[in-house]
């Protein structure tokens, strides 16, 4: 038995597939994770990147279907995740409202509105084209799976070090991880923190709407309400399993997609293990992490507390 088990692991782990699914994951656990992680920086925790990642993905297919362009399905992606974030935003940061309670009303929301728009207007895509970079498409095993593939992938490897250069390498990013560690001085010193914190959603809408505009034109190209399936919750879990770092965030994603491509894998090599199993170890994974990392790393001091004027 404990042979087999071994044999399965080494099939799939020497399989190209599963690193190529486990980038196709990896990209969209990034770009979500990626905006979470400047939103949290600046004390907010944006439960509603589940919705941005679906609003993305639906407003996506929408502007294709429109167009017939895929770069304006990624444009009416990240106006569909930015929408989402305006009203997180505005709610959380402006009227004070609780910031958790408007992020699952939101999923819940968007969950139904775009599954009722889908029904209704029924809009079609196509798969992005694929962009191989010559030589390193050629690296064995990862080489296709990181420099052979739709071309709104490679977005990434930009979209990750400017945020990283914004938060750390900015006179706004060190407001905006100011109002994260200590909003009271930071109002004292002129900082307006809650406006930061807005922006830092506005952000994180950004990149999810893009996200889930990627994953849809980068994997199947059409849609479904359960096409984004949790993601967006194990993108939350990245930044903590990060310890609120951009790069452990990114090994956080790697981690997760891992655990999605390896349940991929197993069935697609003809592996007969319990289904519920397979479908429930991605979440296993990520609860086994933060169940290990989540009391090791301190997040930022103000983490989740609604900044009042005048209030400690």
């Amino acid at each position: 038995m404990l042979i087999d088990f071994f044999t399965a692991v080494g099939d799939v782990l020497s399989s190209e597939s599963t690193y190529i699914n486990g980038a196709l994951f990896a990209a969209l656990l990034a770009y979500a994770a990626t905006g979470e992680w400047v939103a949290e920086r600046s004390g907010t925790l944006n439960i509603s990147v589940e919705g941005m990642l679906l609003s993305g993905a639906f407003a996506g297919i929408l502007g294709y279907h429109i167009s017939d362009l895929i770069v304006v399905g990624l444009v009416f992606g990240v106006i569909g995740g930015m929408l989402i974030a305006a009203v997180q935003a505005e709610m959380s940061h402006r009227l004070s409202a609780d910031q958790f309670v408007v992020g699952l009303t939101l999923n819940i929301l968007v969950f139904g509105l775009v599954g009722f728009l889908d029904r209704e207007i029924e809009p079609q895509a196509l798969r992005a084209s694929t962009v191989e970079i010559p030589v390193l498409v050629d690296i064995p095993l990862i080489g296709q799976a990181l420099f052979g593939e739709p071309w709104p992938f490679y977005l990434l490897y930009v979209l990750v070090p400017v945020s990283w250069w914004l938060v750390y390498r900015t006179r706004w990013g060190l407001e905006l991880r100011a109002a994260g560690e200590n909003p009271q001085s930071a109002d004292v010193s002129g900082i307006d923190v809650n406006r930061r914190r807005r922006q830092s959603i506005y952000y994180a809408g950004f990149t999810s709407g893009l996200g889930g505009a990627y994953f849809l034109f980068a994997r199947i190209a059409a849609f479904d309400d359960s096409v984004i399936g949790g993601q967006g919750f194990i993108a939350i879990a990245a930044v903590i399993f990060g310890g609120w770092t951009l790069w452990g965030t990114m090994a956080g994603c790697v981690l997760f997609a891992g655990a999605l491509s390896f349940q991929l894998s197993l069935q697609g090599l003809g592996y007969e293990l319990n289904t519920e199993l397979l479908q429930a170890l991605p979440y296993l994974v990520t609860i086994g992490a933060m169940a290990i990392f989540a009391k090791r790393v301190r997040p930022p001091a103000a983490l989740a507390r609604p900044f009042i004027r005048g209030l400690k």
